[in-house]
């Protein structure tokens, strides 16, 4: 047997798989040359670029199982994996505490103007106190967006700067949220009490766009958002515009709507949006589950699976 990693994981994966097969390494592959070389792999492994579409899948003929180091499968054709017999396997919950974390990072760095003030210091040589009045988290409330793994670490984590907590999933009931110190509650409700919403719900079709210029007149004015999900459930070129006009206080995002690129960005590709240009917008490139310990958990949970469903001892 043959495993391909196409990504940056924990090197116990393969570390591991390598007792049992031959184990190749091909970093951020584009999609034309993961076709050409899956034929000859049993098993891959992978985050979440490049897209695995139908093309891939199809020509994955010995293929048996696919093991993503990440919880969201929008990037996989799952119902071509079904037809080719190809079982994916992903990681939920395993990096609920580092992105859970880095939300509240982000909730901490927007609120008191830290990037701005960093860069005011170091290149613009000025020590001005008084640009960047910031708000403290205590007492406000914050609206999470998807109560799973990480929305409930996120509440929990929030409780602990006296926040108070609103949250919205459809497939919880109030005592689910009541358990965990939260107010269920719909996503009108939410857009009109919160000073701060955090997503973490998946792209589909019903999410797309979810947060657009409808959704964003219906917040406070000065609301902040974070998105620490997928690219596109926030409609950027609508964000820019609440940001430029000061209808928001600020965007943080961990994700970006063409972050993939097709096949990641390599060679001198560059990565460019008018969101860059706003002074109260905070980035960074999708690294939510980007913490050793994540990563570690992650592969254990991977690997255990991949040997498991292929009965290796």
């Amino acid at each position: 047997m043959k495993c391909l990693i196409i990504d940056r994981v924990h090197a116990l994966i393969g570390e591991e798989l390598s007792k049992y097969m031959q184990v190749d390494t091909k970093i951020l592959p584009t999609q034309e040359e993961l076709a050409a070389i899956i034929p000859d792999y049993d098993v891959l492994i992978m985050r979440v670029d490049p897209k695995i579409d139908k093309t891939i899948l199809d020509a994955a003929k010995n293929l048996k199982v696919i093991g993503v180091c990440s919880v969201g499968l929008n990037h996989i054709d799952m119902d071509a994996a079904k037809a080719n017999n190809i079982t994916v396997y992903n990681a939920p919950g395993m990096n609920a505490n580092a992105v859970a974390e880095l939300t509240i990072s982000k909730l901490l760095d927007i609120s008191r103007h830290v990037v701005a003030a960093h860069i005011d210091v170091t290149k613009n040589h000025e020590w001005d106190k008084y640009k960047f009045v910031g708000c403290e988290l205590r007492g406000k409330t914050l609206g999470i967006m998807g109560f799973g793994r990480i929305g409930r670490r996120v509440g929990e984590l929030a409780r602990a700067f006296k926040m108070d907590v609103v949250a919205y999933d459809p497939f919880l009931k109030p005592e689910d949220f009541e358990k965990e110190h939260a107010k269920g509650v719909t996503v009108e409700e939410m857009l009109k009490v919160a000073d701060y919403v955090t997503i973490h719900v998946p792209l589909t079709k019903d999410t797309k766009d979810l947060f657009n210029k409808d959704s964003i007149a219906k917040m406070k004015d000065g609301a902040v958002v974070l998105n620490m999900s997928r690219g596109g459930i926030c409609n950027e070129a609508d964000m820019y515009e609440a940001l430029k006009s000061g209808k928001l206080g600020g965007y943080g995002a961990d994700v970006m709507e063409n972050e993939l690129a097709g096949g990641g960005l390599t060679g001198n590709d560059t990565f460019v949006s008018p969101l860059f240009d706003c002074d109260n917008f905070l980035v960074t490139p999708h690294l939510g589950a980007q913490s050793v310990d994540a990563s570690y958990d992650i592969g254990v949970m991977i690997t255990g699976k991949i040997k498991e469903f292929l009965n290796l001892k």
